[in-house]
């Protein structure tokens, strides 16, 4: 009677494989479980801390623009509205700095005037302009590239249809493209727009670029910060051996009076087109925190009165 009780509450083999294969399988889903919940709870987590420190960097760039026009403004209340040189404080490139003991932040500012503005390629009447047309000409024969690539510019912006010479820069130079496209005939907001004309590859942009910037029509140049290559362009008579000393003996500061040094080296057309001040400057503001990184490119303007505004901001590329 004994062993048939035994045999009684003993489970069969079977059931008790079962009961085994069921407690493997809840402790596997459950571990599946707690995996997921981890991961996404870890992945929320990271989320949310790569948002805050991308709100707090554009924040902080954001900081880093008003120091910047605070910088513009002191400069010309200190050193006055006649002059716009290197060896002012706005030339001084700002050293990374501890941001809360995480990151770094940087920036440095360039006067732009003392670059080729490509908007002034187009006269008051939305006309190519002769004058900077030839001074532009003369920027890429310096920098030893096609000097024809200044009318396929010069055909993007201006308002007619009519190709320009030597080479057009008109609808029909794109109408074989993939896709094809117009020219938008407006004054561009990049630079980098120069990608899309034709005759103007990578290398070509690379070289450019650093001597050009994208302004209001109109602006003049700033002999005080322009490159050799710039000044070059000015005339015909300046040749870049020329121009180079000229930067040496500007040095860092400016030249003591513009019209009388370049007097008789350029045409009196181009020397009303030239100056020692400028109105416009970049910021670039560079914000590293854990793993985010920004760089901001911020468009400012002075006006006489020392009032600087952000004209435009653009993050990763001018």
């Amino acid at each position: 009677m004994a062993s048939r009780r035994s045999q009684r509450l003993t489970a069969p083999p079977r059931e008790s494989g079962i009961a085994i294969l069921m407690a493997v399988l809840v402790v596997a889903v459950a571990t599946i479980l707690g995996t997921n919940l981890y991961w996404r709870s870890a992945l929320d987590l990271r989320r949310t801390g790569a948002s805050l420190a991308a709100d707090q960097g554009l924040l902080l760039l954001q900081g880093a623009e008003a120091w910047a026009g605070d910088i513009l403004r002191d400069d010309i209340q200190s050193s006055g509205p006649d002059s716009d040189h290197f060896g002012e404080i706005w030339a001084i490139q700002l050293p990374p700095l501890s941001v809360d003991g995480e990151g770094t932040i940087s920036g440095e500012m360039t006067d732009l005037q003392g670059r080729f503005n490509l908007n002034n390629l187009i006269g008051p009447d939305g006309g190519t302009d002769p004058i900077v047309l030839a001074q532009f000409g003369r920027l890429l024969s310096v920098l030893e590239l096609d000097p024809s690539l200044a009318s396929v510019v010069a055909d993007w912006l201006d308002l007619d249809t009519n190709p320009g010479f030597p080479n057009s820069g008109e609808d029909e130079l794109y109408s074989d493209a993939e896709p094809p496209y117009h020219t938008p005939n407006l004054a561009i907001t990049s630079k980098s727009e120069l990608m899309a004309m034709a005759g103007m590859d990578q290398d070509t942009y690379f070289v450019l670029a650093p001597h050009l910037a994208v302004l209001p029509s109109g602006t003049k140049i700033n002999v005080n910060t322009a490159s050799a290559a710039v000044i070059a362009s000015l005339g015909d008579l300046i040749g870049l051996a020329q121009a180079e000393q000229l930067v040496e003996d500007r040095g860092g500061a400016d030249f003591v009076d513009v019209q009388e040094t370049f007097q008789g080296l350029v045409e009196p057309e181009m020397l009303e087109r030239i100056d020692g001040v400028s109105e416009y400057f970049q910021l670039r503001g560079r914000i590293s925190i854990g793993t985010t990184q920004y760089t901001m490119y911020s468009l400012l303007h002075r006006d006489p009165s020392g009032v600087v505004r952000s004209l435009f901001r653009s993050l990763g590329s001018e």
